[in-house]
C-alpha cells in the first residue's frame, strides 16, 4: 500500500511538472509575438478570428465581439487585407461564423475580404485549416490574452508566421485561464502526432474573393 501511494504521488508529481513546463513554454515562446494594440502589430495577410459563443438571439457573444472589433481595427489600419472568421458550424442550428460575417458587413468591411471557416472546431483545427485550406502564410490572431499563447504557439509550430493581438480585457474569468492549462496539453498532443482536423476539403485561397465561397 505504501509503495502504491509513493508511485501515485510520483506520477502526480511528474504530471504536474509536465503541465507547468508546457504552460510556461507556451508563454515564454510566444511573448515576443504578442501585441496589445493594432498600431504596434506587424502587417500580415489576414486577421484570424477564432470562434466563440453565439447568443440565443443569434448575435455574437461579448467575448466574440471583442475579437471581431480588433480584427476590424487591424483591417482599417492597413495591417491586413483579409479577415478569416473561424468557428463551429457543426449543425444547422449552431453557426458561429455567419453572424460574424453580418456584423463585419455592418461595420463596413467589404464582402470580398471576408472569409469563413465553418469547420474551425477548436484552435488547432482553425490554424491547421488556415494553412492547408486557405493557404495562409502569415496571420494576426485576434483573441483574448488567456487564449493568445496557445493560438500563436500552435500556428507557429504549423509553420505559419503568426502574431497575436490582444482583444479586449473585459469579463475574463479565472476559469478561462484554468481551461487553457488543459487545452495546452491537448495542443501538445495534436502537434506531436500531427493530428488531422475532422474536416479538410477543397482549397479556398485567401488571396481570392470571399464572395465566391
Amino acid at each position: 500500500m505504501r509503495h502504491l501511494l509513493l508511485f501515485t504521488l510520483f506520477g502526480f508529481g511528474l504530471l504536474l511538472i509536465f503541465v507547468l513546463t508546457t504552460n510556461m513554454a507556451f508563454f515564454l515562446k510566444t511573448r515576443p509575438y504578442i501585441y496589445d494594440n493594432a498600431t504596434d502589430a506587424p502587417k500580415a495577410q489576414v486577421a484570424l478570428i477564432p470562434g466563440a459563443g453565439i447568443l440565443q438571439n443569434n448575435e455574437p457573444s461579448p467575448i466574440f465581439i471583442e475579437r471581431v472589433a480588433m480584427a476590424i481595427d487591424l483591417y482599417n489600419a492597413g495591417k491586413v487585407s483579409k479577415i478569416l472568421v473561424s468557428g463551429d458550424n457543426s449543425t444547422v442550428s449552431h453557426n458561429e461564423v455567419d453572424p460574424v460575417r453580418l456584423y463585419l458587413l455592418g461595420k463596413g468591411i467589404p464582402d470580398e475580404d471576408i472569409f469563413l471557416d465553418h469547420a474551425g472546431f477548436d484552435t488547432y483545427s482553425s490554424m491547421y485549416r488556415a494553412r492547408d485550406i486557405f493557404g495562409v502564410s502569415s496571420i494576426l490572431i485576434t483573441t483574448q490574452s488567456f487564449h493568445l499563447p496557445r493560438a500563436v504557439f500552435i500556428a507557429r509550430e504549423l509553420g505559419i508566421q503568426a502574431y497575436g493581438v490582444s482583444a479586449g480585457g473585459g469579463d475574463i474569468l479565472l476559469r478561462n485561464y484554468v481551461r487553457e492549462i488543459f487545452a495546452n496539453e491537448k495542443a501538445v498532443y495534436d502537434l506531436l502526432f500531427n493530428t488531422r482536423p475532422k474536416y479538410l476539403g477543397d482549397t479556398i485561397p485567401i488571396t481570392g474573393d470571399g464572395r465566391n465561397y
